[in-house]
C-alpha cells in the first residue's frame, strides 16, 4: 500500500512524456513521438473485443526512449454515443465524451522499453480522436500543447485508490463477496492481515466464512483452533495487536471482528457444507425448524457477539447428486429456506447452488424459485464446468461466460445458467456471478484452441488439475480468449482462467443482465495486491 510520503515522491518526481495515437476502433497504430530531451513514448489503442452494444478497450503506453518515465496523464475524445463504463489498471475521468486516464500508484513509472496497458468497458460504436499524452498533441509532432497534468497519482483514499485502513471507502450497492477458507492459515498461509494489505478488504462487501460442518441434524464448527484458538503475533494482526494466552477469543473469528471494526461496511456470513460436508444436510433436514435453531445458536454465540451477519448453506446438491446423493424431492430447498428465514429474521440467509443448466440437469432438481423468496441471494457456482476429471479431455475452459463452437457439453456456462434461473422465476437481482479464483488444467496436450487431447491432469501446488491465479499469470501466461474467459497453452500444458480483463467481461454482463453482483472462490488464490477482487470491484461499480 502506499503511503503519502511516497505519493508525494511521485509527484516531485513527475515528468513529462509524450506518445501519439489516432486511429479508428479495430485498428492498431503507433506513434512514436519525440518529447523533452530523450524521453519519448508510444500509445496504442486496440478493440479487444466487441459484444454488440457493447465492446472492450485497452491502451498501451510504452517508453520508447532512454530515460525513465515516472508518471503519465492520456486525454481523447469519444462522439456522442460512445461511453466508457467500467476499467482497470488507471483512473478514468469524463464527461462530454472527454476522458482523461492517469496512471494508479504502481504503474506510473516506466523504464526505457517497459510499457503499461490499461482497459476499459464501453458502450456505442466510436472512435477515439483528439489524443494527448502529458498535454502535448498526440500526432507524432511535437506542436504546440500545454505543460499538461504529469499523473498527479493521488493519495491513497482518493477516487479510484485504495483508502488506508483508516479511512475506508465503502463500495457500491452490488454485492462483491469471497469466499475465505478456514484451512487456508495452514498450508497456503493466508490470514485476515492479507485483506487488508492487498487492499481487498475496502472494496469487498461480504465475506463468506468457509466451511461450517452439518453432523447429527445440527450446524457445528469446522476446525475449532483455526476459527477460535489459533494466537496471533502483532505482526500477523489485523489491528497490530498481539494476541494474550488469556483472552476469551482468538483465532479467525477474533480477526474478523478486528477487519470488522475497521472495514465496518463489510458483512461476514458463515457458510455450511460445501463438497465435502455437504452430506449432513439430508439428515438435518429431516427436522428443519431445529436445524434451523443449532444454526442460529451457533452463529449468535455470544463468545463471538457481533461476528456473523448471517448465514450461508452451500448444499452440493438438493435432490441431486455431488459428493453424495441426495433423493429428499424437490421441495427440499424451499422448506431449508422458509425454515431459515423463519428462524434468522433480518440476518442473512443464502445459497451457493449448482450452476448446471443442462435440460434435466440440477438446476432443474430442486425448485430454486420457489425458495428464492426466502433467500437474500443465490451464490451460483459458474465454474468448474470442466476439468482433468476427464483426463483425456477435450480441452475446455472451466468457466465459460456463453457457450461456443465445440463446448463438450450444452447448459454448461454461466449464462446458460443465469438465464435458466431467471426463467423459473428467480429476480436477477438474488443471483450472484461466480468467479473462480484459479485455473483448471491438463497436461500432454498439443493444441493450443480449446478441444484438444490430454493425457491427465496438469500438476498443481495443492491438488492435481488445480492452481492459483496468482501462480498460474506468471508460470503459463494466458495466451488466449474463449466464451468469456482466457486460456493458456505453455509447454504441453493447458489452462483455463478468468484474467482481469475477463473478470471485466463477465462484471459488465452481470450489471446488463440486472444481477445482484458477483461472489468468488475464494481470495487465497488472488494475487498479493488484490487485482482480481479490483477488477470485480472497478467492473461492478464502475
Amino acid at each position: 500500500m502506499r503511503t503519502k510520503t511516497t505519493a508525494r515522491r511521485i509527484r516531485r518526481k513527475a515528468l513529462s512524456i509524450t506518445a501519439a495515437l489516432l486511429m479508428p476502433l479495430g485498428a492498431l497504430v503507433a506513434l512514436a513521438a519525440p518529447a523533452q530531451a530523450a524521453e519519448e513514448a508510444t500509445a496504442t489503442y486496440t478493440k479487444v473485443s466487441d459484444w454488440g452494444g457493447g465492446f472492450e478497450g485497452k491502451w498501451t503506453i510504452k517508453n520508447t526512449g532512454d530515460t525513465t518515465i515516472n508518471a503519465w496523464t492520456l486525454k481523447w475524445n469519444f462522439p456522442s454515443g460512445t461511453t466508457v463504463g467500467s476499467f482497470w489498471d488507471a483512473d478514468i475521468t469524463g464527461s462530454g465524451g472527454a476522458y482523461t486516464a492517469k496512471n494508479k500508484g504502481w504503474n506510473g513509472t516506466l523504464a526505457p522499453g517497459a510499457s503499461v496497458s490499461f482497459g476499459f468497458n464501453g458502450s456505442g460504436s466510436g472512435s477515439p480522436s483528439d489524443c494527448t499524452l502529458n498535454g502535448r498533441p498526440c500526432d507524432g509532432s511535437t506542436g504546440p500543447g500545454d505543460s499538461g497534468d504529469p499523473g498527479d497519482p493521488g493519495e491513497p483514499g482518493e477516487p479510484g485508490e485504495p483508502g488506508e485502513p483508516n479511512d475506508p471507502t465503502p463500495p457500491g450497492d452490488r454485492v462483491n463477496l469471497t469466499y475465505f477458507t478456514e484451512w487456508g492459515i495452514y498450508g497456503r498461509n493466508y490470514h485476515v492481515k492479507d485483506m487488508v494489505t492487498s487492499g481487498s478488504a475496502a472494496k469487498l462487501t461480504h465475506i463468506n466464512y468457509a466451511f461450517g460442518n452439518v453432523q447429527g441434524g445440527k450446524c457445528v464448527m469446522g476446525d475449532s483452533f483455526a476459527a477460535i484458538d489459533k494466537a496471533y503475533t502483532a505482526d500477523q494482526s489485523v489491528d497490530g495487536k498481539a494476541d494474550t494466552w488469556d483472552q476469551p477469543l482468538r483465532g479467525n473469528f477474533n480477526q474478523l471482528l478486528k477487519l470488522k471494526k475497521m472495514y465496518p461496511h463489510i458483512k461476514v456470513l458463515w457458510s455450511f457444507g460445501g463438497w465435502t460436508w455437504s452430506g449432513g444436510f439430508a439428515d438435518a433436514m429431516k427436522n428443519p425448524a431445529a436445524f434451523a435453531e443449532s444454526c442460529h445458536q451457533l452463529l449468535n454465540d455470544p463468545r463471538w457477539k457481533g461476528l456473523f451477519d448471517g448465514i450461508d448453506l452451500d448444499w452440493e446438491y438438493p435432490n441431486a447428486c455431488g459428493l453424495s446423493c441426495d433423493t429428499s424431492g424437490p421441495d427440499v430447498i424451499r422448506t431449508m429456506a422458509q425454515a431459515f428465514r423463519a428462524k434468522f429474521g433480518d440476518q442473512l440467509v443464502t445459497a451457493a447452488i449448482t450452476a448446471d443448466a443442462s435440460a434435466g440437469g440440477k438446476i432443474d432438481s430442486a425448485d430454486y424459485a420457489g425458495a428464492s423468496r426466502y433467500f437474500d441471494w443465490y451464490n451460483v457456482m459458474t465454474y468448474d464446468y470442466f476439468g482433468a476429471w476427464d483426463a483425456q479431455g477435450p480441452t475446455a475452459p472451466h468457466s465459460p461466460l456463453t457457450s461456443y463452437s465445440g463446448i463438450p457439453q450444452q447448459g454448461f456456462d454461466s449464462d446458460a445458467a443465469i438465464q435458466k434461473l431467471k426463467a423459473k422465476g428467480v429476480p436477477a437481482k438474488k443471483l450472484l456471478l461466480g468467479i473462480g479464483f484459479y485455473g483448471r488444467g491438463w497436461t500432454g496436450v498439443t493444441q493450443s484452441q480449446p478441444g484438444g487431447t490430454a493425457t491427465g491432469a496438469a500438476p498443481g501446488t495443492y491438488e492435481t488439475g488445480i492452481e492459483d491465479y496468482k501462480v498460474l499469470k506468471t508460470r503459463c501466461p494466458a495466451n488466449g480468449t474463449v466464451a468469456g474467459t482466457a486460456y493458456a497453452h505453455c509447454g504441453n500444458q493447458w489452462w483455463s482462467y478468468d484474467t482481469p480483463a475477463t473478470i471485466a467481461g463477465k462484471m459488465a454482463y452481470a450489471k446488463q443482465q440486472g444481477l445482484g453482483g458477483a461472489f468468488s472462490w475464494e481470495i487465497s488464490g488472488d494475487t498479493a495486491n488484490g487485482e482480481l477482487v479490483t477488477a470485480m470491484h472497478n467492473g461492478l461499480n464502475g
